[in-house]
């Protein structure tokens, strides 16, 4: 059965989609750590990152160290931080996170925004793409 992230790949679900190429996509968490937290996932569906070819992962990495320099450019932070746990969700995904200290890195405090913020911040973290 497709993941979510598949689904959300092939359009089936909707998503605040940052950028897209032939081999990887980027979206908004709509469940955030911080204004701008964004998801980096490959296209192919893999359970665990260190499971995909070492062409896959190293396009993820690259893919997500594009959508990070324009995130860091559309939200204020001393920088991005990234993780990935993969427990949430069976597909390979890496998090691109705003932070300004330690603590913003924790999935245990969440942020709530407004469809009309994730929008807005989704067409900010674009124009720096």
């Amino acid at each position: 059965m497709a993941s979510i992230f598949t689904k959300i790949i092939k359009g089936e679900i909707p998503s605040y989609k940052v950028y897209e190429d032939e081999n990887y996509y980027a979206f908004l968490d709509i469940n955030p750590n911080a204004v701008g937290h964004t998801l980096c996932v490959p296209k192919i569906e893999v359970d665990k990152i260190f499971d995909l070819d070492d062409e896959t992962y190293n396009g993820l990495m690259i893919f997500s160290k594009k959508i990070a320099k324009a995130l860091k450019k559309a939200v204020d932070c001393k920088r991005v931080g990234i993780s990935v746990i993969g427990l949430e969700v069976p597909h390979v995904h890496v998090h691109l996170i705003p932070i300004n200290k330690m603590d913003d890195m924790s999935f245990n405090s969440k942020i709530k925004l407004s469809n009309d913020e994730f929008v807005n911040i989704m067409e900010k973290i674009k124009l720096y793409l």
